[in-house]
């Protein structure tokens, strides 16, 4: 048989080679495509022997190197998936929903790079102060082949250290296994400089992604097609699942409008056996209008909930035995209409459009209701406070009326909550305690439930805006929410990853709930936003989950930023306004030497006048284009290059980071 191209008649020729194996066909003789992957990629010396007996198939899929043969794997895994050769459900499906990209390769199969996204990675235009305003021109994205990545994802020099703790901040030239960390950066490249230290360390990896609807905080993320997203997605996923531990768990919020998509994705990544649930989240009050043009009114958000392998063991529900009347748990849906002072105490009220009191499961976190009648009125402080200041108060402030009591109770909350009269003609009225502070700390018997995995969050996403002492409106999330997740699927000490860190919303839980936290943020607003939020969380905060937690301040992290090298000339670009300006970067960028090896500068002057014919937004994408992608960052490798100019303090840090200082 003479030698082929590739080809049907050489694929199937190749099938006919690999039947001798019974291990690569099911008992009906379909091909089991990803058994052959799998011991290819193991080196299977019996799937070797076969392929090596035909001389058609051992020219094609082996090189001569001194008389040896040398196996080449990528090539008899590409033949192997080919689509053209496997029109397979499985992979006719794969088509029809999107997951391949604009030349019809697999997203999941391809070894593209996408750079930068919008909306939690990406850098503030010059003069933007907030990433909700709309701009026509804010980033830059590319997305890079396989064959123009070279050193892009190797371990990076850290810049400027700084240790925040309870005695203030001060540079740092080492870091411990213990601290926590906040890294300025592209979130790949950080997540990738990661891997050296904390490769199968960290238990949980939440993220809330970019959801490519369009209306994220920036208004044109639909100029990014869905292959494009799906790339993103794959990247960043791929490089953080080698960080998980091998009961670690990976928690990926999105919308219904990639979610499908993210869900097929990432039964690829991880594996469909490892997809444990998706947790559904109410995120907005079904009578919240957003836009009054709106077909349909989105009211939930789903988070995709992966394990690494069946060794991950989620912590369930626990049902404490005593705890079963602490049912109640009251939702503030709006600020009070009203605050007084009564007794000596702050009271703030709500009418009845203003609250909500639900059913929940009997916890310690939860509260119980109590009549005001009888001997209560003498028996305590809450009876006798409603005597004395709320039994007549719905003669001035009507019926249904909910009073915040501040200092009152001996709970774990600072406040108790009273209602009045419900009706006209009512008398009676009710508090809400919560468990007493000493059996809320003792040890109770208990049994175990399974975890929910529907939430009714919409009043806190609608009143977490100033939660942490900051303001943030773009895609925050409550921290009871993350809270939920840390409960269930980490313990004290464990690391919690979040490289989309936005506000710091995780970094922050994960502080008050004694866990161990990376977090990676490109935006600009991680000095101003972020790190000042965490700030306010070691002196102490009582914000969000804090009361529930009994946090009292303390701790510390580390925070640094990877060391710049093109991407100085991105941020550059970005900001550039105008011929001569841009011009002058061009002339810095050629100086540097670091432009892509593709670039001929003596061509570019050639066609200058061309250039300069050229709208702003196309001389500056002819910019980004010519860099060279691999050198955005100061690579670890080249640390003590005079040229990068790396302090001594920074590379002590480094060094000390990925444990060689």
């Amino acid at each position: 048989m003479e030698e082929k191209e590739f080809g049907t008649n050489f694929f199937e020729h190749l099938m006919e080679v690999l039947k001798q194996d019974e291990r690569f066909f099911s008992v009906d003789g379909n091909i089991l495509r990803n058994a052959i992957i799998e011991f290819a990629n193991k080196f299977d010396a019996q799937l070797l022997k076969i392929l090596l007996s035909d001389d058609d198939v051992k020219k094609f899929f082996f090189v001569d190197v001194d008389g040896v043969k040398v196996f080449d794997k990528d090539k008899f895994t590409w033949v192997i998936n080919n689509r053209e050769f496997l029109p397979d459900s499985y992979t006719s499906f794969k088509n029809k929903i999107g997951l391949v990209d604009e030349g019809g390769n697999f997203i999941a199969e391809s070894k593209k790079v996408a750079l930068v996204f919008p909306y939690k990675d990406c850098v503030l235009e010059g003069g933007q102060t907030k990433d909700e305003q709309k701009r026509d021109e804010i980033f830059y994205n590319e997305i890079l082949a396989p064959e123009d990545i070279d050193r892009l994802l190797y371990p990076k020099v850290f810049t400027g250290a700084k240790k925040f703790s309870a005695d203030g901040v001060e540079d740092v030239t080492s870091f411990s296994d213990t601290d926590n960390l906040i890294i300025k950066g592209n979130n790949l490249l950080a997540v990738a400089s990661l891997l050296k230290r904390f490769s199968n360390k960290v238990k949980c990896i939440y993220i809330d992604v970019p959801y490519n609807t369009g209306n994220d905080s920036f208004g044109y993320n639909d100029r990014f097609n869905h292959s494009t997203w799906l790339t993103f997605m794959k990247n960043r996923l791929e490089q953080a699942k080698k960080l998980l531990r091998s009961d670690g768990i990976v928690l990926i919020q999105i919308d219904d409008n990639e979610q499908a998509y993210l869900k097929v994705l990432c039964d690829e990544i991880f594996g469909r056996q490892n997809f444990l649930t998706t947790f559904y989240v109410q995120v907005r009050y079904p009578n919240k209008t957003l836009k009054e043009d709106m077909n349909f009114h989105k009211e939930i958000e789903q988070i995709h909930i992966y394990q690494k392998s069946s060794e991950a063991s989620p912590n369930l529900n626990t049902t404490e035995f005593g705890f079963e009347k602490f049912i109640y748990r009251i939702e503030e849906k709006e600020l009070p209409f009203r605050t007084i002072e009564l007794g000596g105490k702050k009271v703030e009220i709500f009418n009845k459009k203003q609250y909500e009191i639900k059913t929940v499961t009997g916890s310690k976190y939860g509260l119980k209701e109590v009549w005001a009648t009888g001997t209560i009125l003498d028996g305590n402080s809450s009876g006798r406070f409603f005597r004395d200041f709320l039994a007549d108060r719905y003669l001035q402030d009507g019926y249904g009326v909910l009073y915040k009591v501040y200092g009152i109770g001996d709970d774990i909350f600072d406040h108790r909550y009273f209602t009045g009269p419900q009706r006209v003609r009512a008398t009676k009225g009710k508090y809400y305690q919560g468990v007493p502070i000493d059996k809320f700390y003792s040890e109770k018997n208990s049994r175990t439930l399974p975890i929910e995995n529907f939430y009714d969050f919409a009043a806190n996403f609608g009143n977490c805006r100033h939660e942490g002492g900051i303001d943030f409106r773009a895609g925050k999330k409550p921290e009871i929410l993350i809270a939920t997740i840390l409960k269930h699927f980490t313990n004290e000490g464990d690391i919690v990853l979040d490289n989309f860190l936005g506000s710091g919303t995780t970094a922050a839980v994960a502080h008050k709930m004694k866990r161990q936290y990376i977090g990676v943020e490109q935006m600009n607003y991680i000095e101003t936003v972020t790190v000042e939020r965490l700030k306010k969380v070691i002196e102490g905060e009582q914000g969000g989950i804090s009361k529930a937690v009994n946090w009292q301040g303390g701790g510390s992290f580390v925070y640094c930023e990877l060391a710049k090298q093109n991407q100085k000339f991105v941020e550059e670009i970005e900001t550039a306004r105008g011929f001569e300006t841009i011009r002058a970067i061009y002339k810095k960028m050629v100086k540097s030497g670091f432009i892509s090896y593709k670039v001929k500068p003596a061509d570019i002057e050639a066609a200058a006048k061309d250039f300069e014919e050229l709208s702003i937004e196309n001389q500056k994408k002819f910019l980004m284009e010519l860099l060279d992608k691999n050198l955005l960052y100061v690579n670890y490798c080249d640390i003590d290059d005079e040229e990068f100019g790396i302090t001594d303090a920074d590379k002590k840090f480094t060094r000390s980071f990925y444990g060689e200082g």
